[in-house]
């Protein structure tokens, strides 16, 4: 979307200033946003982990800062951004705390997800309120039977971040034909009023993502409220063409990608705390008054910044490829399996290197008081999310490099 021009709002969709802006604006000063809410996002961080949900002053905070509205497309009063946006977006959040940057994710994402559903979907959901808050679980561990006109849908889905803080959800479905064999593999939007929470998310990391488990049973689902995955996995969306290149976006880069920005956060976090801490910080057993001093530390330290180079490099060339594509076509296959390689190995980069700042910062990281053992339990929960599994990824790109045909997932 490089050149176009957008206004910029607030969280409740008004004009933050006069006029139009470029993209490259607009995304300076979403991130300037996001940079200031840190703070916030600090001191609060481990009241939601206590409270196994992002505190509502922060919710607020991401709402008031246009984190939600970052996909929503600008005809209902949203950026109507891109994903690099929402990558550096969820990168600066995620220096100030995992949690909360990927709630800010899975809701902005997740809003694009809904965004390509036929437009009468579309209009029921940010039409009808355009601060819908959309959050979803892909797995499609739902049953869809067919009644008329739509779907009437059961199920149980399990990690669904942000769940407190959503009007809508969009679940995973297998759907049955007349003859109850399974016709489609499907996403469904629902009203969160037609669905009920059970507070299943007792986690060792992000556990203020309130990833707990929605229950549906028996919801009728109309057929403008569901999506193939299978063609959407090739880039067939049921909604209209509008000229809004974001929708265009490929479905499986779209939303693997997107769960590597906080954990580059997390990653920039624990470097700069042990590059601080080692100024004063003396190594304990040696000669050494600083840690800063010796060269076991400085090697340790060096070693974690590049491999955190290597993710962002990995994670922005990625996105650049997606962004690229938006607007001129569909990406193909090969592309999209480098696409989900490259985010589970940058996910794998970024869990080592918070690993090896641990090492090198000491065992005063693992008091309870300490964000670093919070920011090494997030990361490692969150590179554990199913789209960042480093062995699929590797698996679907040697296919593709080898030429084997075989189809591992729909979610490439």
């Amino acid at each position: 979307m490089t050149g176009t021009t957008t206004t910029v709002t607030t969280g409740t969709g008004r004009a933050h200033e006069a006029g139009v802006r470029s993209e490259e604006d607009v995304r300076a000063e979403l991130v300037a946003r996001a940079t200031a809410l840190r703070p916030l996002l600090r001191d609060q961080a481990a009241r939601g982990e206590s409270r196994r949900a992002v505190p509502e002053p922060v919710v607020e905070a991401l709402a008031e800062a246009g984190v939600f509205r970052l996909l929503t497309p600008r005809r209902y009063g949203g950026h109507e951004s891109d994903l690099r946006t929402l990558t550096e977006v969820s990168e600066t959040l995620g220096a100030g705390d995992g949690s909360a940057a990927w709630v800010g994710m899975i809701i902005s994402v997740t809003n694009w997800l809904a965004c390509l559903f036929p437009d009468r979907a579309q209009e029921e959901v940010f039409g009808a309120d355009p601060d819908a808050r959309v959050t979803g679980v892909a797995a499609p561990t739902g049953m869809g039977e067919r009644v008329p006109g739509g779907w009437r849908v059961s199920g149980r889905w399990s990690y669904n971040s942000g769940a407190p803080y959503a009007t809508w959800a969009a679940v995973g479905a297998l759907l049955k034909d007349e003859d109850g064999a399974v016709a489609d593999q499907a996403l469904v939007l629902i009203p969160a009023r037609d669905l009920t929470v059970e507070d299943t998310w007792h986690a060792a990391g992000m556990r203020a993502t309130a990833s707990n488990t929605l229950i549906g049973q028996d919801v009728f689902v109309p057929e403008h409220r569901v999506l193939s995955v299978p063609a959407a996995a090739e880039g067939a969306y049921p909604r209209s063409h509008r000229g809004e290149d974001l929708y265009g976006s490929a479905f499986g880069p779209m939303l693997l990608l997107c769960l590597v920005g906080p954990l580059l956060g997390l990653g920039r976090a624990a470097l700069d705390l042990v590059v601080e801490a080692a100024g004063t910080k003396p190594l304990s057993f040696t000669v050494h008054a600083r840690q800063a001093d010796s060269v076991g530390v400085q090697t340790q330290v060096a070693d974690a910044a590049l491999r955190l180079e290597t993710a962002r490099l990995h994670t922005y060339g990625a996105v650049a490829e997606v962004d690229r594509a938006a607007g001129a076509g569909v990406l193909d296959h090969a592309a999209r399996t480098h696409i989900r390689a490259r985010a589970g190995y940058a996910a794998q980069q970024v869990v080592e290197a918070i690993g090896i700042l641990l090492n090198a910062h000491g065992s005063s990281a693992f008091a309870d008081t300490h964000p670093l053992q919070r920011i090494w339990r997030d990361a490692n929960a969150a590179a554990r999310h199913a789209g960042l599994v480093p062995a699929v990824g590797l698996e679907v790109y040697g296919k593709s490099l080898l030429g084997i045909g075989d189809r591992v997932s729909l979610m490439v």
